[in-house]
């Protein structure tokens, strides 16, 4: 019988995902192992493998359309078989993708063991439980009234008849209404090059809405470009899961700023001595460690709150923000307390990597304690960070610049780093937020705490 594929359960919060990419079509032999679609979640886009063997023979889901988790997304049969009919689920809402809807980089990948088996005695077959059907709706706007004649006028014209008033029946838009619009607008008066007027109607462009810059204002085939550029894109869900918590954070978070300078001077040098014997460790390495140090004696600051009652969390899982092309990461090294400083380089880069090539596990973007936010490859002085929701500070680490300072009653220039702790009110006040964020500064001058570890 034909084997059912169902949409794989990657997530707490992920109810229903879009598929992105179908990698097998129907007629393909699939194996066991192979990559069938590739998913967005809310975090990252991710390749489901096949958790069977046998040919591609329906695709219930195509891609840039959505199915909630357990749903049949395909049916997998023998050459010649017949898929069987599903009936039909409850809609769910579709996010369709903008340019480039993929994520940068390879996505990571998930087995699909998207099979249920009915209880049996011993020896008996395993069964396939019935399958949900998924339904796919995509995300369209609602019906326009109007005559063929009228939507013809209107589509040789290159133009947009949803804002025309329509006269008809029940306001049904017909020709002469469109003919109304046009000369109201000064259509005729419009002067538009052919090329330009191929690509507004290729990529349906409402001319009246596109200020020409050519000569006499004529219409080029730039300002249709420029007016595509222009046009909204819907956000990925990657980009809306972090509006929505940031958003969240900060509606709901009283945060507040300690911000203290660290002169870097002595730790880059001893990290340029560390790179002539062959250990390769990035400031962010020390800061990180740093950071690790300081929470353990300070387990007020690695806390979370749920508004009524607080949680102290005895390991670090400490976030570490990557920016990529699509949005805002953010890998968790787990346990980093357990971690040497050479470890958690290792652990800190491989994360890295894999969350510029958008191959994280939607597990290894989930439960940090903690975050470190660092720009300092980005040439600026200060910036605050938001808190991310479930943890009650995020450090926000500057760029290390030359900085005039005074030292024993003389002005010196030396490489100066600020570092700026946002903190959750509700669980740490002005004066546990300025010892914490000066227990790192302290331990990142202090060089003979890491001659140690190097």
């Amino acid at each position: 019988m034909a084997q059912p594929i169902l949409m794989p359960k990657l997530g707490q919060s992920d109810e229903v995902a879009p598929i992105v990419k179908w990698r097998k079509r129907i007629g393909e032999t699939v194996n066991k192992g192979d990559i069938l679609f590739e998913i967005e979640t809310e975090k990252a886009v991710l390749e489901v493998e096949s958790f069977f063997a046998g040919r591609l023979i329906k695709i219930v889901v195509p891609a840039g359309q959505a199915a909630p988790v357990n749903a049949t997304v395909a049916f997998l049969g023998k050459p010649g078989e017949k898929a069987p009919e599903v009936a039909a689920a409850a809609a769910h809402p579709v996010v369709e993708h903008g340019a480039g809807g993929r994520h940068g980089g390879r996505p990571s990948r998930v087995e699909n063991k998207d099979y249920a088996l009915s209880s049996g005695g011993s020896g008996s077959v395993p069964t396939v439980a019935a399958p949900l059907a998924a339904t796919a709706v995509p995300l369209k706007p609602g019906r326009l009234l109007i005559s063929p004649r009228a939507r013809a006028l209107a589509s040789a014209s290159c133009i947009d008849p949803a804002g025309i008033a329509g006269s008809g029946p029940d306001g049904r838009i017909v020709e002469k209404d469109v003919r109304a619009h046009l000369e109201a607008r000064g259509y005729d008066k419009l002067r538009i090059s052919p090329a330009a007027k191929a690509l507004a109607a290729q990529q349906k462009v409402d001319i009246l809405s596109v200020t020409g810059t050519g000569e006499g204002g004529r219409i080029m085939t730039e300002d249709i470009q420029r007016a595509l550029a222009e046009r909204p894109k819907p956000l990925t869900l990657m980009r809306q899961t972090i509006a929505r918590r940031l958003t969240q954070s900060v509606v709901t978070t009283p945060h507040f700023y300690v911000t203290v300078s660290v002169d870097m001077g002595d730790l880059l040098k001893l990290r340029q001595e560390a790179k002539a014997r062959g250990s390769d460790y990035s400031v962010t390495d020390f800061i990180l460690a740093a950071c690790i140090m300081a929470l353990q004696e300070a387990p007020e600051v690695n806390s979370s709150t749920d508004g009524q009652s607080v949680r102290w969390h005895a390991s670090v899982h400490l976030g570490l923000a990557t920016s990529r092309p699509d949005g805002l990461v953010v890998p968790v090294i787990r346990d980093a307390q357990k971690l040497t400083l050479a470890e958690l380089h290792q652990a800190a880069k491989a994360l890295a990597a894999r969350a510029r090539d958008g191959k994280l596990l939607p597990e290894e973007l989930s439960g940090s304690t903690f975050t470190v936010s660092n720009m300092g490859m980005l040439n600026v002085e200060n910036f605050t960070a938001i808190i991310n929701p479930g943890e009650s500070a995020i450090l926000a680490v500057s760029s290390t610049l030359p900085t005039p300072v005074a030292r024993d009653g003389n002005v010196v220039v030396r490489p100066i780093m600020k570092i700026t702790l946002a903190s959750d009110h509700r669980l740490v006040d002005g004066a546990m937020a300025a010892r914490f964020v000066n227990a790192i500064k302290t331990k990142l001058e202090d060089v003979s705490l890491w001659t140690r570890s190097i």
